[in-house]
């Protein structure tokens, strides 16, 4: 079962039943087949969101309200205070480091790092309209994080719960399964990813948008033979946000050196063009 909220009618929203019912069908449990699965949908932060239980562990209407609720608050304070899009956002105020939120300066300072390390290939300083930095390429795993975490504290999630933001996902309680596309067909699948409690995985390429991907050292769209690169990151969405995009900027060869270097808890999966 699947439901999208808060109206189906909504033209965004008719657009995105596809893609959730695809993605339910994606997830599995074993070698039994696909469970029952039941995810509450809605816009957020300019993508899709949703929380997905497995209706085959009894009952969810609480469990359902409770995680709607947080993960909801938890997108809706990131949006408030990472959108370069309001004026009367954090970031769109920002001056250095050192005012920042500490809510939110683990984000600022992955993208930084992340800026740091690759050389610039990832750039939080030229996206946008934005003044100062924007944290569109990394905020969404953030989101997600922060949405886990609240949820993990809570303590009212008793059955298996995943979140995702946009393809931005990460496992709460449980076991779930998800596929990497294939961007040469529609619907293809061509790896079954396992993601267990905690894990989270994210995923950049352009058959679904073209060629929105800039190289951050030169603000020019990438041109290479990576159709896509997926990472699975033990523990943050933020980082599997952040490093899917650096590595699809740097290429696979120089890209699986940097994740070697820098984030070798990470693992990416890497989809290349035909010659």
């Amino acid at each position: 079962m699947k439901r999208i909220l808060p109206s189906a009618g909504h033209p965004a929203l008719r657009a995105c039943l596809k893609v959730v019912a695809l993605f339910a069908w994606l997830l599995s449990a074993g070698c039994g087949g696909p469970p029952d699965v039941e995810s509450l949908g809605w816009l957020a932060m300019g993508t899709t969101a949703q929380v997905s239980f497995k209706t085959a562990e009894g009952p969810c209407a609480a469990n359902e309200r409770f995680a709607f609720g947080e993960v909801k608050a938890s997108f809706e304070e990131v949006e408030r205070k990472l959108s370069i899009w309001r004026s009367d956002s954090e970031i769109s105020r920002y001056v250095s480091l050192d005012q920042v939120s500490p809510e939110t300066r683990p984000c600022y300072e992955a993208a930084f790092a992340l800026q740091r390390r690759s050389g610039g290939a990832f750039n939080p300083f030229w996206r946008g309209p934005a003044k100062g930095p924007d944290l569109g390429g990394i905020a969404k795993g953030f989101a997600v994080d922060l949405a886990a975490a609240r949820l993990l504290r809570g303590e009212g999630v008793q059955r298996s719960l995943l979140i995702d933001l946009g393809g931005n996902l990460k496992v709460v309680r449980g076991t779930w399964r998800t596929g990497v596309r294939d961007p040469s067909s529609t619907g293809g699948i061509v790896r079954t990813l396992t993601l267990t409690n905690g894990m989270a995985c994210a995923t950049s390429g352009e058959y679904a948008r073209g060629k929105h991907i800039r190289d951050g050292r030169t603000g020019v769209p990438v041109t290479n033979d990576v159709a896509s690169v997926t990472v699975v990151h033990p523990s943050s969405a933020m980082l599997a946000d952040g490093l899917s995009t650096t590595l699809f900027v740097l290429g696979r060869e120089h890209g699986t050196a940097f994740l070697k270097e820098y984030y070798p808890e990470a693992t990416a999966y890497w989809v290349m063009r035909g010659p």
